[in-house]
């Protein structure tokens, strides 16, 4: 529980209001009671400002005098919004040690102040930094290395010879650096094609739920530093992700893709192998990348919604396309 101004100072923001008014939580404008903070950031939810009833909100000087209850000003109340919850958020951290039935492999090497949870495998080789925390079940295999201040939820799986930077945030299920799709057609069926490239990543990343990145097949596949991904994405070997880009949900990167800085794949984007991305590419959801991107900006594909019957029409008319196509050169061919 913070009071109004406790919060403001946290936060580096002046407030209107009662200072020691009481806030416990974080809601939405049309759920909050007397005791929340919510937030507002643009003039959209005007509606339900006008009818909130938190304890307090943070918006723009420009909406303040439209907001009803105690405020705190902010050029970006999203981004104060984010720096809020991580005051709120409940605390997860488990008991520093190693649990009885964790295997901590002869050779591995343990920071002070890890914390080891039940069930943890980790290999010969592998190096774990200060303050970095393994839950229940997690397997880091050999020579992986894991930087300070790291977490691992449960069941996430670390092949071998991956390295994981500081203040890395992995979440369960995820798989980092199991073999890449790579396989040579022989006379006798297809031939595996042994990775031998590992996983590097950067500082402050954030991997989903579900997620694979899979090792390189010579070099090493790379994400680097202040990347964001979410559940589900499928990244390939050999790919290579730029500084602070952000991954959504169902992403999936073909071998060798090379993405650069401060991109964002929204969810369900495909990417073909071996091609590049710019820095500062947004692609809209569903789309499927074909080729090179070299000037930023915005790129999409893909057939929006319909109704059915009319997606059926349209469907039919695709179809007939080159039909049209080459009776319209037969045309021009005839007049000229």
């Amino acid at each position: 529980m913070y009071s109004l101004g406790e919060l403001a100072g946290r936060l580096d923001l002046a407030f209107s209001g009662d200072a020691q008014r009481s806030l416990n939580g974080l809601a939405s404008l049309n759920r909050a009671g007397p005791t929340d903070l919510a937030f507002v950031a643009d003039r959209e939810h005007l509606p339900e400002l006008a009818q909130t009833r938190a304890g307090a909100v943070i918006l723009t000087a420009e909406l303040a005098p439209l907001c009803p209850v105690d405020h705190l000003l902010s050029d970006s109340p999203y981004l104060m919004f984010a720096r809020a919850s991580a005051l709120f958020a409940p605390s997860t951290q488990p008991p520093l040690g190693v649990h009885a039935s964790a295997t901590i492999a002869p050779g591995a090497v343990l920071a002070q102040e890890v914390c080891i949870g039940p069930g943890v495998v980790v290999e010969a080789g592998a190096t774990i930094g200060a303050g970095v925390v393994l839950d229940a079940g997690v397997y880091v295999g050999r020579d992986c290395r894991l930087g300070v201040g790291t977490r691992i939820y449960p069941n996430a799986v670390l092949y071998h010879d991956v390295h994981v930077g500081d203040n890395c945030i992995i979440h369960s299920q995820a798989v980092l650096g199991a073999d890449g799709f790579g396989f040579a057609r022989g006379p006798g069926g297809w031939e595996k094609i042994h990775q031998l490239g590992g996983v590097r990543i950067g500082d402050c990343v954030e991997i989903g739920a579900g997620t694979t990145v899979d090792r390189g097949t010579l070099d090493h596949t790379v994400i680097s530093e202040g990347v964001i991904i979410d559940n589900q994405v499928q990244i390939a070997h050999n790919c290579h992700i730029g500084k602070n880009t952000a991954i959504a949900g169902c992403v999936g990167l073909a071998g060798s893709t090379i993405i650069g800085a401060n991109c964002t794949l929204a969810g369900g984007v495909g990417v073909v192998g071996h091609v590049e991305i710019c820095d500062d590419v947004h692609v809209t959801g569903m789309t499927m990348v074909t080729r090179s991107i070299t000037e930023p900006g915005s790129y999409s594909c893909g057939t929006p919604m319909a109704e059915t019957r009319e997606w059926k029409r349209s469907a039919v008319r695709f179809s007939q396309l080159e039909v049209i196509y080459q009776r319209l050169i037969a045309l021009e061919r005839g007049r000229s």
